[in-house]
Parts: C-alpha cells; structure tokens; sequence
C-alpha cells in the first residue's frame, strides 16, 4: 500500500513542531552558557557571533533577565532614588517601584549602549547586526546583575531606608562612597567583558576594539548631553 499524502496543513503543522522543539534546545543551552560568561566568556561571545535566526531567538529570555536585573542594579547605585520621600511608600512599594525602573533603566541602556558600540564597531569596518551588538551588552552585564547579591544585603544592612530617603545616613560619611565604588568594579567587570565580546564576537583587533570603544564613549556621552541642553 502507498503512503497516504501528507496534507500542506500537516506539514506545517509537523514543521512548526520541529522548530518549536528545536528552539527550546536552543534556549536551554543558552541559559546554561549564562554562568559561563563568568568562568569561559570567550566561548559564549564565540557562540554570540551566531547569525541564525533560531539562534538568535533563543537568547531572548537570558538576555531579558541580564537586561532587568542589571537595570535594578542601575538604579539602586543611581544618586537621587529618594522614593521613600513620600511617608506612604512601604518595603513592598519600594521593591516594585525599583523593579520597573529598573525595566526602563535596564532597556534604555540595552538599547543605546548597544546602539553606541554597534555604530562604533561599525565605524571601524564591523557589519554586525544590531542585534548582535546589542546582544553582546546583555551577557557582558551579567557581572552588574550579579552585583546585586552584594548590593542589596551592604544597602539594607548598613543603612536600610536611609538608602531612599533625601538626608538619610548614607549622605554622611564614606558609607555610598563605598557602595558605589563596589558597583564601580562589577561595571569595571562588564567593560572587561564588552572588550572580550569585541574581540570574540565581532574578531576585531586591539587598535578596533580601542577605536570602537572610544568612538561608542562619545556617543554615549551625547547621549547623556543632548537631553540636559534641550
């Protein structure tokens, strides 16, 4: 007896499946590849300088949770994130309102700092997508998401709500100086990995990954310019 016909509806069907089982191996193997920026952070911006589609896709919620996570890391260092101001606001308050600005810290920086080092690879003869480059700047956050395990317990034992108020004990003394300078060195970190992505992913050359560096500083200095004088 012949095979019955497969029908075009089934085909898709059989196709979308295979993609659909195919892409969350990929995703997977990427969450795995995330501790490895630490331990192995040329072998995972190998893996970046990956253009398919499917493999690109995967990526997506590593990237998502890096981009958050150093975001909140972002704001709680950021001078000025008095929330607690406001008598009304409680610990639960606190924690969310950091968590969403942390989400629009965390995509702003996501987007321009992956727009500035695209354009400055780009200007030292790199065509990567956009993506990629933005992509890049997720996993080479991950040391500033995991500066929140450091963070979080140094803020709340040494000043606990004084850390969000206006005039609180953290103003006094070396106390944010310190903690600042601690984030410092986790974004000191990230840098180093940026440059290993630069190297890796994108194979540029010392002088490259100097020009591309440099010429993304300025953009992001314009960046951080142009709303205050307009």
């Amino acid at each position: 007896m012949s095979e019955r016909p497969v029908k075009p509806v089934e085909q898709a069907d059989r196709q979308g499946a295979r993609l659909a089982r195919e892409g969350e191996s990929a995703a997977r193997e990427w969450w795995r590849r995330v501790p490895r920026v630490v331990t192995a952070p040329r072998s995972v911006f190998a893996a970046l300088a990956e253009t398919d589609d499917l493999d690109v896709d995967a990526r997506a919620e590593p990237v998502l949770a890096l981009t958050i996570l150093a975001g909140i890391a972002a704001m709680l260092l950021a001078p000025g994130w008095n929330v607690m101001d406001d008598w009304t606001v409680d610990w639960l308050v606190v924690a969310v309102v950091t968590f969403i600005g942390g989400l629009f810290y965390g995509a702003a920086g996501y987007f321009l700092l992956g727009l500035a080092l695209w354009l400055g690879a780009k200007a030292v003869g790199v065509e990567a997508p956009f993506k990629i480059a933005r992509q890049l700047i997720a996993f080479a956050a991950l040391p500033l998401a995991l500066s929140l395990g450091v963070l979080i317990p140094a803020i709340l034992i040494g000043y606990g709500d004084d850390w969000f108020l206006s005039g609180g004990a953290d103003e006094t003394g070396d106390g944010r100086t310190i903690i600042t300078a601690i984030g410092l060195a986790f974004v000191a970190w990230s840098l180093a990995l940026v440059v290993i992505g630069l190297r890796t992913t994108f194979r540029l050359p010392w002088r490259g990954v100097v020009g591309a560096l440099l010429l993304a500083g300025v953009l992001v200095a314009a960046f951080a310019v142009v709303p205050t004088a307009l």
